[in-house]
C-alpha cells in the first residue's frame, strides 16, 4: 500500500507543525488496492540520497513525504526545494515544515548545480516553500537558481514549481526572465476549498499568476496541478480546467490527496482509476496539450518524459 515516506528526523522538542498540534485528529480512509508503490531499497535510491545531502540539499520528495520517491530516487531524479525547509504557510494538506524561515544560503545555486551534474540530470525541478517574508518571495533566489544551472549545466532543462509569490509585485516577471523552460505553479485545490486546504493563497491570484507568465513570455511552457479527494465535487474540477486553459496554460496534473498525518485534512475519497482517465479524456477536449491524471501523479513525477513530449508537440506544429 502506498505510504507517505517520511525519511525526515523530528526538530527535538518542536512538531514539523505546530499550527496543527492541538487540532483534533482527523479520520483516516483505508488505502485502496490500486494506491501501490515500491519500498525506497535500491542501491541508486541510497546513492540519490547520498548526492541530496552531501550538498546540503532539500528536496520535496522528502519534506512532502512523496509516495513516489523510492521510483524516483532510483532514477537519480529528485526535485530540489530551495530556500530552506521551513514554510511560512500552512496549508493543511502539506506536510512540509511550517515557521519563521532563516535566511537565504546564497552558495544554493551553486550546490543545486553541483547535485544536478552528480545526479546527471537532462531535466532538472526546482521548487521552493514559500518565503512571505522576503520582499520578492524569493524570485530572485529562483533566478539565481536558474542561472547557475544554465551556466554550468547549458544541456539540463529546467522546470520551476514556483509559489504564487501573493502581493509580490514584479517576482513572475523576475523568474521567467531567468527563461526556465517549464513554469510550473499549482492551484492544488478547488476555489471552494481554499479557506480549509490552502488558506493562505488566493485561487484567482494564482490564476493570474499563470496568465502572466504567458503574457511575459508565451513560450514558456506553463504547468499546473490539483488534488482531487479533499471534497470537490466533479463540476469544480471542470471549472478549474477552464480556468486554466482561459490563463492558457499548457499541462495539467491530477493526482489523488493523501494525508501526511491524521492532524491533517482529511481524504474524504479515494478516486478510482477510471474516473482519473475520465477527467484527462476531457482535459485533452478542452485544449490542454498534455495530462497526466492517476492516484499516483504528482507534480514532478515523469517530469522530464514529459517536457519531452510537450516539445515534441511543439516542434510537430
Amino acid at each position: 500500500m502506498a505510504v507517505l515516506i517520511d525519511t525526515l528526523a523530528e526538530t527535538a522538542g518542536r512538531p514539523r507543525h505546530p499550527e496543527k498540534a492541538h487540532r483534533p485528529d482527523q479520520p483516516a480512509l483505508r488505502k485502496p488496492d490500486w494506491i501501490r508503490v515500491k519500498a525506497p531499497i535500491s542501491a541508486a535510491y541510497v546513492e540519490t540520497k547520498r548526492i541530496v545531502r552531501e550538498n546540503g540539499l532539500h528536496t520535496v520528495c522528502e519534506e512532502a513525504g512523496c509516495p513516489n520517491i523510492g521510483e524516483c530516487w532510483e532514477k537519480k531524479h529528485a526535485t530540489f526545494m530551495i530556500m530552506g525547509d521551513t514554510c511560512t504557510r500552512a496549508c493543511a494538506f502539506c506536510n512540509v515544515k511550517t515557521g519563521l524561515p532563516g535566511a537565504l544560503n546564497a552558495a544554493e545555486p551553486q550546490h543545486v548545480v553541483e547535485a544536478t551534474a552528480k545526479l546527471g540530470l537532462a531535466h532538472v525541478v526546482v521548487t521552493s516553500v514559500d518565503r512571505d517574508d522576503l520582499d520578492d518571495g524569493g524570485a530572485g533566489h529562483f533566478a539565481a537558481v536558474i542561472g547557475a544551472i544554465r551556466a554550468h549545466c547549458p544541456n539540463t532543462t529546467i522546470e520551476v514549481l514556483t509559489p504564487d509569490f501573493l502581493r509580490k509585485d514584479g517576482a513572475a516577471e523576475t523568474v521567467v526572465a531567468a527563461r526556465p523552460d517549464i513554469f510550473n505553479h499549482n492551484l492544488e485545490t478547488v476555489p471552494s476549498k481554499y479557506l480549509t486546504v490552502r488558506p493562505g493563497a488566493r485561487y484567482f491570484a494564482s490564476i493570474r499568476l499563470l496568465q502572466r507568465v504567458k503574457e511575459i513570455d508565451g513560450g514558456v511552457f506553463t504547468k499546473s496541478g490539483i488534488m482531487v479527494g479533499l471534497g470537490e465535487e466533479r463540476n469544480e474540477v471542470l471549472q478549474v480546467m477552464d480556468d486554466l486553459r482561459a490563463a492558457g496554460v499548457d499541462f495539467l496534473t491530477i493526482g489523488q490527496y493523501l494525508q501526511p498525518s491524521r492532524k491533517h485534512h482529511a481524504v474524504i475519497r479515494f478516486v478510482p482509476p477510471d474516473e482519473f482517465k475520465a477527467l484527462e479524456t476531457i482535459a485533452y477536449a478542452k485544449g490542454f496539450s498534455l495530462v497526466s491524471a492517476s492516484p499516483l501523479t504528482r507534480s514532478s513525477h515523469h517530469a522530464g518524459e514529459d517536457f519531452a513530449r510537450l516539445k515534441a508537440q511543439r516542434t510537430a506544429r
